[in-house]
């Protein structure tokens, strides 16, 4: 995919990445601190971190068609080399929102949040998961962050002028 309406399809895309990760980390965090969460959720979470982690790549692609037609200097260059380390940040967060939804899925199946042992027995994986969430969901918005830092940065470190140019009608 290169081209959308006349535009380079990764300025389209990229959206979809910039709202999507920083959503599904904090739903998949939500989910993985309060069962409770998963549960209600259901199977819009793992679906979710799915339509996340392909936006990824498509996004990413569009980016390397977008690079190969632009000047290319040091700003495009690490924004390029930032976009590529995104995936296996998705990545996680999809395996992780499965593993949450599934966990929800089993207890609420097989009825033992009335039961205490299987509670207890069950608590340190869901600390677990819980914690490698949370480090997974943080990863990756600031991944997210840093990539769209290091793109707006490439697009318009000359693009603008810091003085106003005065065009704009007010020529009192």
């Amino acid at each position: 995919m290169s081209l959308i309406n006349g535009l380079p399809a990764h300025v389209l895309l990229v959206h979809f990445v910039i709202v999507l990760v920083p959503l599904t980390a904090l739903a998949l965090t939500v989910c993985a601190l309060r069962p409770s969460a998963a549960q209600r959720m259901g199977v819009v979470l793992p679906l979710l971190a799915l339509v996340t982690l392909v936006s990824v790549p498509l996004a990413t692609q569009a980016g390397e068609w977008l690079e190969e037609h632009v000047d290319s200097d040091a700003l495009v260059r690490r924004h390029a080399a930032l976009g590529d380390g995104l995936l296996p940040w998705a990545g996680g967060l999809f395996l992780l929102a499965v593993s949450v939804w599934w966990a929800g899925r089993r207890t609420t199946a097989s009825g033992s949040e009335t039961s205490p042992g299987i509670r207890r027995s069950a608590a340190p994986v869901r600390i677990a998961v819980a914690v490698l969430s949370l480090v997974v969901a943080v990863g990756a918005a600031v991944d997210v962050y840093r990539i769209g830092d290091s793109g707006a940065k490439a697009a318009w470190h000359d693009g603008y002028s810091k003085a106003a140019s005065g065009g704009d009608g007010d020529d009192h």
